[in-house]
C-alpha cells in the first residue's frame, strides 16, 4: 500500500508537470532558442537530483544511487535519440515552431511503452533468472554496434508503421498550423503527424538498449521507471540546447558503446559478481567525462 502511494504520488506529479509545460509554458508555437532549452534543461536536472534526495530520504542510500545512476545512463544513451531527432526534423523539413509539440507528444507515448516495457522486463527477470544474460547479450551487441560507428541514417519509406498511416489516411502537402489533422471534405492527416510516428517508433528500438541497461542497475520496478521518466522529461529541452552541439562530441559515440558493454557485462556477472551501483555510476561519469573531454581537445576535421 505504501508504495502503491508513491506510484500514485509520482504519476500525478508526472501528469501535471506536463499539462504545466503544454498549457502554461509553451501555449504558442515558438522556435525553442539556446537559453530558454538551457535553463529548462537545468530545471528537469534539479528535479532529478530533488527526488534522487527523496529516495534518500525514503529508501536509503543505495536505492538513492541507483535512480542517479540508472537516471545518468538513460541520460546518456539519449544523446543518440537526440541524434535521430535531429535526422527525421531535417528529413521532414519540421518548422522550428512545431518541433516541441512534436516531442511533447511523442514523449507521452514514450512514458506508456518505457511503463510497460519496464513492468515486463522486471517481471521477466524475477520470474527466469536467465534472461539476465539475454539483456547483457544485447547490451554487448549493441555496444559492438556503436564502435563500429557508421552514419546514422532515417528511413521513412521503409517504417511499415509509417506505410500503414499513408494507405490509410491522406496526407496533406504542408504543415497546417502545427496540426496532426484537418477536415477538408474528409479526414487528412499532415505530415506533422508522419514525424510523431516516426519518433514513436524508433523510440522502441531504442528502448530495447535503454530498459535493459537500467535493468542492470536495478530490478526495482519504481526506480527503473521514475528515472526512466525524468531522463524522458528532459529530453525535448536537451535536444534544443543540444542540437547544434551534437555533431562536435563525435567521441561520444564510442563513449556509449563503452558504457553499453560495461553494463552488459556486468549484467553477465551479476550472478557470480556483484559490481557496487557507486562504482557503476563513477565508471559511466568517468567515461562521459573523458569522451567529452576528447571531442573537445581533438575536435573532427572538417
Amino acid at each position: 500500500m505504501h508504495k502503491l502511494l508513491f506510484w500514485i504520488a509520482f504519476n500525478l506529479f508526472v501528469l501535471i508537470m506536463l499539462f504545466l509545460d503544454l498549457v502554461i509554458f509553451h501555449r504558442k508555437a515558438h522556435k525553442i532558442h539556446f537559453r530558454e532549452a538551457l535553463a529548462w534543461t537545468a530545471f528537469w536536472i534539479a528535479l532529478a537530483a530533488a527526488f534522487a534526495v527523496g529516495v534518500h530520504f525514503w529508501y536509503g542510500k543505495t536505492k538513492a544511487l541507483e535512480f542517479v545512476t540508472g537516471y545518468v545512463v538513460e541520460e546518456s544513451l539519449s544523446v543518440d535519440n537526440l541524434f535521430v531527432f535531429l535526422l527525421i526534423f531535417n528529413y521532414f523539413k519540421v518548422p522550428e515552431r512545431y518541433q516541441h509539440k512534436v516531442l511533447f507528444w511523442g514523449i507521452i507515448g514514450a512514458l506508456v511503452m518505457r511503463a510497460v516495457f519496464i513492468l515486463v522486463g522486471v517481471a521477466l527477470m524475477k520470474r527466469f533468472e536467465w534472461i539476465v544474460y539475454i539483456f547483457g547479450a544485447v547490451l554487448i551487441w549493441s555496444g559492438i554496434k556503436f564502435l563500429r560507428g557508421g552514419e546514422t541514417k532515417v528511413h521513412p519509406e521503409h517504417n511499415p508503421v509509417l506505410k500503414h498511416v499513408r494507405r490509410w489516411l491522406p496526407v496533406t502537402k504542408d504543415y497546417v498550423e502545427g496540426r496532426f489533422f484537418v477536415k477538408d471534405n474528409g479526414l487528412y492527416a499532415t505530415p506533422l503527424l508522419l514525424v510523431l510516428v516516426m519518433i514513436e517508433t524508433t523510440d522502441v528500438l531504442f528502448a530495447a538498449d535503454s530498459i535493459p541497461a537500467v535493468l542492470a542497475i536495478s530490478r526495482d520496478s519504481f526506480i527503473v521507471y521514475t528515472s526512466n521518466v525524468f531522463a524522458i522529461l528532459g529530453l525535448r529541452s536537451l535536444y534544443f540546447a543540444l542540437a547544434r552541439m551534437m555533431t562536435a562530441f563525435h567521441y561520444l559515440q564510442y563513449g556509449l558503446a563503452v558504457i553499453l558493454l560495461f553494463i552488459g557485462v556486468k549484467m553477465m556477472l551479476s550472478n557470480f559478481y556483484h559490481i557496487p551501483t557507486g562504482t557503476a555510476l563513477a565508471a559511466v561519469g568517468g567515461v562521459l567525462v573523458v569522451a567529452v573531454a576528447a571531442s573537445i581537445m581533438w575536435p573532427r576535421k572538417k
